[in-house]
């Protein structure tokens, strides 16, 4: 009697793990369908089509990225607030007690002023490494991951970006004398025996950070573009990251 049991039970066991993996292999057939189904509908665009798709997604994405960051507060009151250069940031304590803390608030708030100036000139910029843009680059950045095209072009233009940002910010830095009251943090926080000394380089910096914000707001807007139907505002970006009729 204890041995039918115990068949009974191995039997039931032996059922059941079966019954698994002919689910598992099922639940695998179907993800690799979808999958499957996901990338056939990118590899029936043209080169032509993906051309368009990208030069369409990247003016989107670009215009809404400098509506949301030319204006002010877009930096000074949001996530992308720019803080002093390191190591100064993080001894905010010791500029305080040196009586500075006031003028690296000051700093602060202009740095932000001329990154939210500055960031509007990125447009001629995008426009010109389109230009650069082959057909065979185009139809793999369509292909590619949900951030493929920012990357992409912020390979080609990072550079380029700082450097055209840098006369805005320098100019909105000295109009507000931000250039001297940070020299003025500078030269008192290297003052102290023993610590790391700060860059005085601050426009450099203000502008990376601006460049570095506004790649962030595109690669937003690019997987919005590539995941969500409604932000597809365009026939062209239906039919090329929707899916659509060709």
């Amino acid at each position: 009697m204890g041995k039918i049991v115990l068949y009974s039970f191995c039997l039931l066991l032996g059922m059941q793990y079966a019954h698994a993996q002919n689910l598992g292999s099922i639940l695998k057939s179907v993800g690799e369908k979808v999958s499957s189904s996901k990338s056939s509908s990118n590899s029936n665009i043209t080169e032509s089509q993906a051309n368009s798709g990208v030069k369409e997604l990247l003016s989107t994405g670009l215009v809404n990225s400098v509506t949301a960051l030319n204006q002010k507060d877009a930096f000074w009151k949001s996530a992308y607030k720019i803080l002093l250069p390191e190591p100064l940031h993080t001894a905010d304590n010791i500029l305080r007690s040196l009586n500075m803390g006031g003028v690296a608030d000051s700093a602060e708030l202009r740095m932000n002023r001329a990154a939210e100036s500055a960031v509007g000139y990125a447009k001629p910029i995008f426009v010109n490494a389109i230009k650069q843009m082959t057909l065979t680059d185009a139809l793999q950045l369509v292909q590619g991951g949900d951030n493929s095209i920012t990357n992409f072009f912020r390979t080609k233009t990072h550079d380029t970006l700082v450097h055209a940002f840098m006369p805005t910010i320098q100019t909105e830095l000295q109009k507000n004398q931000a250039t001297s009251v940070y020299s003025q943090l500078v030269k008192k926080y290297n003052g102290v025996p023993f610590v790391k000394k700060a860059n005085p380089d601050l426009s450099n910096y203000v502008a990376g950070k601006a460049v570095d914000s506004l790649f962030d707001q595109i690669a937003k807007q690019e997987k919005e573009i590539r995941s969500n139907p409604a932000a597809q505002t365009t026939s062209i970006l239906k039919s090329v990251f929707g899916g659509g009729s060709k």
